[in-house]
């Protein structure tokens, strides 16, 4: 088999299984309503994809190369912007301290 055609089939799978995941959702719960405990879960879900797109772009410096020292500015970006939300619980302010902080850093650093 071909190169081309197994990342072909790969992507097809893929968006099979997406699909059919979030087509589940609407035909299993078209005419009937959700539990509450599933309900309650699902609340959690953006916060959960959220933190597993960030936190690996804040922590590895590379590919499988872990960097939690005090040289790894990003990180320092990101604590500053955890000391924003927890300080005041303000989106907005959140996203300014944390890119104002990297940029500032960025500059500093050079």
């Amino acid at each position: 088999m071909s190169r081309e055609l197994t990342i072909w089939l790969l992507v097809f799978a893929v968006g099979a299984i997406t699909y059919t995941a979030r087509v589940s959702f609407i035909a299993l719960f078209a005419r009937r309503s959700m539990p509450a405990l599933l309900a309650r879960a699902l609340r959690h879900v953006p916060v959960a994809m959220l933190t597993a797109i960030v936190v690996p772009a804040i922590v590895f410096s590379a590919p499988s190369v872990l960097d939690l020292s005090p040289g790894n500015i990003r990180l320092i970006a990101a604590l500053v912007a955890s000391a924003a939300a927890w300080w005041r619980q303000s989106t907005m302010l959140t996203i300014a301290a944390g890119m104002a902080a990297l940029w500032l850093l960025q500059y500093l650093v050079g």
